[in-house]
């Protein structure tokens, strides 16, 4: 690499992955060690934070070693003693920066101190991809560790903290034992719960649209009327929600006699009114960010972004994805040359736009913001040596980069406007005229071809008809929109979203169904408590503004024990008051509709414990009757006939099987095939 051999170099790593590919490229220039994640955090078993209330508020977090690290930092410690240099070379984050500078307080001789910063021996390297080119450059501009993005994660834990230890003890007391609530979660919690309630809410309303059949050229189709004496026949209510709006679409006609008064009124000579031609065209997508990756892949995949995080973890330690926690569509112009050349060789210069194309970043992480996810290697389409959900994600990025630099996709849109006295009916065709990015990046075209029509021509009806429709409720959130929603309102950052969706399932406040997020009683129960007592923690603007003060602090505009003092009295206060004057919290409890076979007394009910939902009789203590919880579905056993039952392996993936288990073992992961 260019440097002296001589010195005892130690390069310090997050993970084995990340180790061995950055050895195979250093060679035995350096030893390198990997700490396996976070190697100092606050106590599990207390608080773990002094605060020093003497007119200035103070917070001192009591850093432990965790204790599976034990034996990693003792190793650590020796090779640091050993080496000439410690070379940081943590992920380019706040996380990355604070295991960096955990790894430095424990091994210096010195106490750390902030104003010296740490001892030359010590350089922090920052590389956003793990090649041997972005290695080489971030060893020859080796910087001092970033101390206020080691306060901005300081302060972020510090105020998890806060909440999950002072809140949750109140949610014991006054809910149920065992409950805890985080500072961010609670928001996610609250967006699903209100959606439930707006879901709830929603009355559903009939109306019908008018369609007229029509051929020509021995080419049928479909018109639909749009305009009555020049007033439209739909109309659109926007109806607000706790998290942006829900458009209403609907027409004039609310009942079947209205649309066919009209149908009854249409003569036999429409015509040709208007005709018009236009071409268009399709932008390609921006590079994919974090929150559009994991959208992405929920949508395209059905995964959850906690999977899409770790598969792309181990793309980004193989070196063949940059990092993956970005919030930025920049890509720099070497990676835009790369792309394009790729682009000219695998599809010819028709395909490639005459300048690069370049994307704005919206974030505000000045600071924290670098490129967007792409491969390291654009020429390599398919790598070698990946599992088949690791090569899925890969080529998604790949695809996605290389769509980002190409042409726009071109169609030919063709409407045309049928007059019928006061009655105007439209249609419109579509054609792709040039394919362009969608060569690589498939996008969906609802391809229509119409027959040749003439502006005045007239035209027979085949066939008149109405169709009925019913206003649709918001939908429920699922992993794509719940994130989309989330980064829209400021909540989270790119390394929180995966998180904060995985929390609030453990939890067991929320759970699928049909892979869309749906509130439990538990869950209603301890954000209503919440929502009432505690209305600044769950509000959306105050937690935005939050993260926006954690941004100041990562870049050195705010002190963070000042950001966290703000919020530390108000936030104790409420504790306080809330010990005294709220009431206990019952929780709705699911019937099921069953007397209990031992007491022959209580009714059997559907609980929640550490282990998921299960049931149990209602008179608990008095009967400890229990027995698990399955969930049904509407199919039977293919084997014996017995309706089937959805389980959970330990690890929580679903699976089907039968209800008569052990004494039927039929099980699959997927639905059978023709068995409803």
């Amino acid at each position: 690499m260019g440097e002296e051999l001589k010195m005892k170099k130690l390069f310090v790593v997050e993970s084995p992955t990340k180790a061995r590919t950055i050895s195979n490229f250093l060679k035995d220039q350096a030893q390198i060690l990997a700490t396996m994640g976070h190697i100092r955090d606050l106590p599990k078993s207390r608080f773990g934070i002094k605060v020093i209330e003497n007119g200035e508020i103070k917070f001192e977090p009591q850093y432990k070693i965790i204790p599976q690290k034990r034996e990693i930092v003792a190793k650590v410690k020796e090779a640091v003693k050993k080496a000439d240099q410690v070379i940081l070379a943590t992920d380019p984050d706040r996380e990355g920066e604070a295991i960096a500078y955990h790894l430095v307080v424990l091994t210096q001789k010195k106490a750390f101190q902030e104003e010296k910063r740490e001892n030359e021996k010590f350089v922090r390297i920052v590389f956003y991809e793990i090649t041997p080119q972005a290695i080489q450059k971030a060893l020859e501009n080796p910087r001092s560790l970033d101390l206020n993005l080691v306060n901005a994660q300081q302060a972020r834990r510090v105020l998890d903290r806060i909440v999950g230890y002072k809140l949750s003890p109140l949610l014991w007391r006054k809910v149920r034992r065992g409950l805890s609530a985080g500072r961010v979660q609670s928001i996610a919690l609250r967006l699903i719960v209100e959606r439930e309630r707006e879901i709830l809410r929603f009355k559903g309303e009939k109306f019908y649209r008018i369609f007229a059949g029509f051929e020509k050229q021995e080419k049928d189709f479909t018109a639909e009327l749009v305009k009555i004496k020049d007033e439209s026949v739909e109309k659109t209510e926007s109806k607000k929600l706790f998290a942006g709006q829900h458009k209403v679409v609907k027409t004039i006609f609310d009942t079947a006699d209205k649309a066919l008064v009209v149908i009854k009124s249409l003569s036999v000579t429409p015509f040709v009114e208007n005709l018009e031609e236009k071409e268009i065209f399709k932008q390609p997508l921006p590079p994919f960010t974090t929150s559009t990756l994991q959208q992405t892949a929920a949508r395209k995949f059905s995964w959850s972004s906690k999977l899409t995080m770790q598969i792309a973890q181990g793309l980004y330690e193989q070196g063949l994805i940059t990092y993956h926690r970005t919030d930025s569509t920049n890509l720099n112009f070497a990676a835009i040359g790369q792309l394009r050349k790729v682009i000219e060789l695998k599809f010819g210069k028709n395909y490639l736009p005459l300048k690069p194309r370049i994307y704005k970043t919206k974030s505000k992480l000045a600071q924290e913001a670098h490129e967007a996810i792409r491969p390291t290697k654009p020429d390599l389409e398919k790598p070698t040596n990946l599992d088949q959900r690791a090569s899925r994600l890969y080529r998604l990025i790949w695809q996605r980069a290389l769509a980002c630099q190409m042409q726009p996709a071109k169609l030919a849109i063709t409407n045309v406007w049928i007059k019928d006295g006061d009655y105007l009916f439209k249609t419109s065709g579509t054609r792709l005229l040039f394919d362009g990015f969608t060569k690589i990046y498939p996008v969906f075209f609802l391809k229509i071809e119409l027959p040749k029509l003439v502006k005045g021509e007239r035209l027979d009806y085949l066939a008149l008809g109405i169709s009925e429709y019913q206003t649709q409720p918001p939908p429920r959130y699922h992993e794509a929109s719940l994130i989309a929603v989330l980064e829209k309102e400021g909540i989270g950052r790119p390394s929180t979203y995966a998180p904060i969706i995985s929390i609030i399932q453990q939890r067991l406040y929320v759970e699928k169904e049909e892979g869309k997020f749906k509130p439990t009683k538990l869950g209603v129960a301890v954000n209503d408590f919440l929502v009432e007592y505690f209305p600044k923690i769950i509000d959306l603007p105050f937690t935005a503004q939050m993260e926006d003060d954690l941004d100041l602090i990562a870049q050195g505009k705010k002190e963070w024990t000042k950001t966290v003092a703000e919020f530390w009295r108000p936030f104790i206060n409420e504790i306080e008051k809330t010990k005294e004057n709220s009431k206990r919290v019952k929780v709705e409890e699911e019937k099921v509709d069953e007397r209990c076979p031992e007491c022959q007394k209580g009714e059997l009910v559907v609980r929640i414990g550490k282990f998921g939902k299960f049931i149990a009789c209602s008179r608990f203590p008095d009967c400890r009757y229990t027995r698990p919880y399955l969930q049904q579905t509407n199919f039977s056993c293919p084997d014996c006939g017995a309706p089937a039952v959805i389980r959970k392996t330990k690890k929580g993936k679903m699976f089907y099987g039968c209800s008569r288990w052990p004494s039927c073992k039929w099980a699959s992961w997927r639905k059978p095939k023709n068995n409803q």
